[in-house]
């Protein structure tokens, strides 16, 4: 395997690693050294919430983007509904009726809707 450039605090403890060196990453260590994999093993389980809501939020922007590219794609007839796998079909027609029954329940609380669905088939 590669090995990785360390930074280590005044007790020894590795508190920076990477591919590169850094100011301050004056040694180098295998990724299997176990001090490398102890410092892995923390930052695995300890994702800041707020980085993780983040995420999540981006995830489901995202998602939207991309069905929105997928509609125009279709509308603009650079590739055809049919042409996408049957999974992929029946979650965009899933999306579309769960959007459908959102504004329609929207509409009956008297709220606003903001989502844009002119490019859904």
């Amino acid at each position: 395997m590669g090995s990785v450039y360390v930074k280590r605090d005044d007790s020894g403890e590795i508190v920076k690693l990477g591919r590169e060196p850094e100011p301050g990453m004056t040694e180098t260590l295998s990724i299997d050294d176990p001090d490398v994999q102890r410092l892995l093993d923390l930052s695995r389980g300890t994702e800041p919430a707020a980085v993780a809501e983040a995420l999540q939020r981006s995830d489901a922007e995202l998602v939207r983007v991309v069905e929105d590219l997928t509609n125009l794609l279709i509308e603009k007839g650079v590739i055809r509904f049919t042409e996408l796998p049957a999974a992929a079909q029946r979650k965009l027609l899933d999306r579309r009726q769960l959007r459908r029954d959102r504004k329609a329940l929207d509409l009956l609380a008297g709220t606003e809707d903001n989502g844009d669905d002119r490019f859904m088939p």
